[in-house]
């Protein structure tokens, strides 16, 4: 089978399409054929060693972290699949490897795929729908009434996390590019801020929540925007970053909370259930395995908006 690996950190060149067996199952373990894998600004966090500390440092590693495709192969002791069912799903956030021609996963990293959505939008879901729930629902606690801005919205997490927030009953500003304005505008954001045009302290509204998803909004900027009592969310874990935020929250009504994402099959099923009513899954390209540095190339200079996926059969 083809996979993605590569033996050192580096940019986009590190990565080599390589020949390897066909992973043999163990009895709680099952075979998946991957149709399509999508590409996460995580993946290239990764692959260039900016996240060693959580990723080890132990190569070959793999790239790609979500999937979708049909089951080849059950194991003895699984019970919930069988061969032919379509799924879609997630590996080890840091160990990666789904950018391959078959996985290996328990019963506990995946789900039915919908009917609804091809395999190249369930390879869009798992990892950008789960972080911008996590976000939406647990980070935040959006509800109805409140103010939400994202910086950084045209991105796959912003794309969902507009729907997310408009679904919870808030009114949502979404800051992006001029490229990012009407896929923002479409996916229901009550008002649009080109940050090309217009400084985030010209604002005139203060928020209950702000969801910086670009890693370029500091907290000390942010806090300006944010109501007595509101909460800002940022992206990018670190541990001196996940101790400013403990601290700054322990001291003041507004709250810094930093996404350490949690991919869980109840969270997968959720989203099952959001696209089979009607959520959004912004497609935006798709590349063969064979294109894969360009893939990454493209979406990690931000000529990708929404989600890039890669086919694989």
């Amino acid at each position: 089978m083809r996979k993605v690996l590569y033996d050192r950190f580096g940019d986009e060149q590190v990565l080599a399409v390589r020949e390897l067996p066909t992973p043999i199952i163990a009895p709680t373990q099952l075979l998946i054929q991957v149709k399509a894998a999508s590409i996460n600004p995580l993946d290239w966090k990764i692959y260039r060693g900016e996240m060693k500390l959580m990723s080890g440092s132990k190569f070959p590693k793999g790239a790609g972290i979500d999937f979708a495709g049909t089951v080849a192969q059950v194991g003895a002791s699984v019970t919930g699949y069988q061969p032919g069912d379509a799924v879609f799903g997630f590996l080890d956030v840091f160990t990666g490897g789904a950018l391959a021609e078959y996985v290996v996963v328990t019963e506990a990293f995946i789900a039915p795929k919908p009917a609804s959505i091809s395999f190249d939008q369930a390879a869009a879901l798992p990892v950008t729908g789960l972080a911008a729930l996590q976000i939406i629902d647990q980070l935040a606690a959006v509800g109805p009434g409140q103010e939400v801005l994202i910086n950084g919205a045209s991105g796959g997490v912003g794309l969902f996390a507009i729907q997310l927030a408009k679904l919870r009953g808030a009114r949502v500003t979404a800051v992006v590019g001029p490229a990012g304005l009407t896929p923002a505008t479409q996916l229901g954001a009550d008002a649009v801020v080109d940050y090309t045009k217009q400084h985030l302290s010209q604002l005139p509204q203060r928020f209950d929540t702000i969801i910086d998803l670009s890693d370029k909004l500091p907290f000390t900027v942010a806090r300006r925007l944010l109501k007595p009592r509101a909460t800002f969310v940022s992206m990018l874990p670190s541990p001196l970053g996940l101790i400013g935020a403990f601290f700054r929250s322990l001291f003041s009504g507004q709250k810094h909370r930093i996404l350490i994402l949690k991919p869980t099959a109840a969270g997968l099923r959720d989203l099952a259930a959001l696209a089979q009513n009607g959520l959004q899954i912004p497609v935006e390209k798709v590349y063969d395995l064979a294109s894969v540095r360009q893939a990454y190339q493209e979406t990690s200079q931000g000529k990708v908006k929404g989600k890039a996926v890669v086919v694989l059969g």
